[in-house]
C-alpha cells in the first residue's frame, strides 16, 4: 500500500481521522463501553486504562488466535486478552468466521472480568486498514500469510503503531530493507516472532552464552537441521477453480500476489512462490546468527553441495543445513555447535553438551552475556512502555531473514552466491538480484 512518507505528523493524523470518518468508525470508537469503576481505578489487580496498552490483532488463524486467546505460541495462559496490562480493542481477518469468533470470545472474557451481563467493546474488521486508522490503538499483532507480513507491518508503523510480527517477517530482500527504514523513520517498537530467544527456559540463551564464552573452544561448525529458503516464484496453476467459501474475502487474502482463482482453502505456503523453508527455518537460523555472532557488515557466502547448503561467515565459521550425524537434539528449532574442545546441541526441549561438564559449569560474573528476556510478549509490551529495543528488533530480524535468503538462493540456483548486507544485494549476481523484489498487484506496495 502506497503511503506518503513526507507528510507531517499533523497531516497524518488528519488523514487517519478522515479515513475513520469515511468508514463510519468514529461513532463506534466513541461508543465503546467504559470500564466499571474498580477497573478504572486500577483496583483488584487490574491496571488503570492509562497504563494499559490498547491492541488490535490482524490475522486470526492458528497462530494469531493462539496469541490472542491462548495457545502454543503465547506462553501466557488465556493469551493477550487475559493480560491485565492489555486492552484488546479490535480483531481483524478476511475470514468472517474467524474474526467473529475472536470478537465473541474477547467480549465474553471482558464481560466476566468486569462482572457485566454484556460487554461489546471489541470491534471486528475485514480490512486491516480500518484497524490502523483507529487513533485509540497503540500496537498491533500481525499473524498473516507470508506475503502480507511486511506490507501490514510497515503500514502499521507508518500509522503510528508498535508492531509484533510473526515470521517470516519478509519474503524478499527489498522488503527487509523497507522494514528497517520504516521502523527507524517512524521510531516504532518492533518485535519479530522468533520467540526462542526469550522462551523455553532460557536454553537457547544458555547455549549462546556458553559458545560465545568458548566453553567448546573455538567455534568451527554449526549444524542447522533445516534448509534455508527464499522467494523464488514459478508458474502457478490457475485452472483448478473452486467456489470461494462464504465469508472469505479472497481478493484481499491474495493482496499483492498475482490474481489466481480460489482452488481450495488458502494456506500460508503459497504454491510455487518459495524454495526451501521460510517458515520453520527462521527459528533455527535466528539462534545460529545470535550464537555465531559474525560481523554483520561482512558478506555472507553460501554454496550448494549435494542437496545441502553450506555457509561461510567472516569469522571462519561454517554452517551446514543438515543434522549433526547421530544427534537428535537440535531438530526442534535449534542447532548443534561444534568447537575445538566439544559441542553443544540445543532445541526447544533439550540442551546437551559433549563433554557433559560443559553444562555443569555456571556462567561466571565476567563472562559475555546476551540480551536477557524470559517472555517474548512481555518483552514487547515492556519495550512499548520504555521505548527500549526489543530482543528481536528489526536489525535482528532482518539479519536472520537475509541469511536465510542467501542460503535459499544458493539452494534455488544450485550454485554459490554471496550477499552484501551493507548494499543489501547479491554481489555481481544479476540472476539472484532479480529475486530481491517482485511486482506486487496494484494497489498493494510498500
Amino acid at each position: 500500500m502506497k503511503m506518503n512518507r513526507q507528510c507531517s505528523k499533523s497531516s497524518r493524523n488528519s488523514s487517519r481521522r478522515s479515513f475513520i470518518k469515511r468508514a463510519g468508525l468514529l461513532a463506534t470508537v466513541a461508543a465503546a463501553p467504559m470500564f466499571v469503576p474498580a477497573s478504572v481505578l486500577g483496583r483488584a489487580g487490574a491496571k488503570a486504562p492509562s497504563e494499559r496498552i490498547a491492541m488490535g490483532f490482524i490475522g486470526l488463524g492458528g497462530q494469531g488466535s493462539g496469541h490472542l486467546m491462548g495457545g502454543a505460541w503465547t506462553y501466557v495462559p488465556g493469551g493477550y486478552v487475559a493480560r491485565k496490562d492489555v486492552q484488546v480493542l479490535a480483531v481483524c481477518d478476511v475470514f468472517r468466521e474467524r474474526r467473529e469468533r475472536a470478537r465473541t470470545h474477547c467480549n465474553e472474557v471482558y464481560a466476566q472480568r468486569l462482572n457485566q451481563a454484556t460487554y461489546d467493546g471489541i470491534q471486528a474488521y475485514n480490512d486491516f486498514r480500518e484497524v490502523l486508522a483507529r487513533p485509540d490503538i497503540d500496537a498491533v499483532l500481525v499473524a498473516v500469510p507470508y506475503h502480507w507480513s511486511p506490507l501490514i507491518a510497515c503500514a502499521a508503523m507508518r500509522a503510528g503503531k508498535d508492531v509484533y510480527c510473526e515470521k517470516p517477517m519478509a519474503t524478499t530482500v527489498n522488503e527487509t530493507t523497507e522494514l528497517l527504514a520504516t521502523a527507524k523513520r517512524w521510531e516504532r517498537i518492533y518485535q519479530a516472532g522468533t520467540q526462542q530467544r526469550s522462551e523455553y527456559g532460557g536454553r537457547f540463551r544458555l547455549a549462546c552464552e556458553l559458545v560465545r564464552n568458548k566453553r567448546i573452544g573455538e567455534l568451527k561448525e554449526v549444524y542447522a537441521f533445516r534448509p534455508p529458503g527464499v522467494f523464488f516464484p514459478r508458474a502457478l496453476t490457475t485452472n483448478d477453480s473452486k467456489p470461494i467459501p462464504h465469508g472469505l474475502d479472497w481478493d484481499l487474502w491474495l493482496g499483492p500476489l498475482p490474481w489466481r482463482p480460489f482452488n481450495g482453502m488458502p494456506v500460508q505456503t503459497v504454491p510455487g512462490l518459495f524454495v526451501g523453508d521460510v517458515n520453520w527455518g527462521p527459528h533455527h537460523y535466528d539462534i545460529i546468527q545470535w550464537t555465531v555472532n559474525p560481523d554483520v557488515t561482512a558478506p555472507i557466502q553460501a554454496h550448494y553441495e549435494n542437496g545441502q547448503v553450506r555457509y561461510r561467515y567472516s569469522n571462519g565459521v561454517v554452517v551446514k543445513s543438515e543434522a549433526y550425524p547421530g544427534e537428535s537434539v537440535g531438530s526442534d528449532g535449534g542447532a548443534c555447535f561444534v568447537g575445538t574442545e566439544g559441542r553443544i546441541a540445543v532445541d526447544r526441549d533439550n540442551i546437551v553438551s559433549y563433554p557433559e561438564r560443559i553444562l555443569k559449569e555456571p556462567i561466571r560474573p565476567n563472562d559475555i552475556r546476551v540480551y536477557h528476556s524470559n517472555s517474548h510478549s512481555g518483552n514487547f509490551l515492556e519495550c512499548i512502555r520504555t521505548r527500549q529495543t526489543t530482543i528481536c528488533n528489526p536489525d535482528v530480524a532482518v539479519y536472520t531473514m537475509r541469511a536465510l535468503f542467501t542460503g535459499g538462493m544458493a539452494l534455488a540456483l544450485q550454485r554459490p552466491v554471496t550477499f552484501d548486507p551493507v548494499k543489501a544485494e547479491f554481489v555481481n549476481d544479476a540472476a539472484a538480484n532479480r529475486f530481491c523484489s517482485y511486482a506486487k498487484r496494484p494497489p498493494w506496495s510498500i
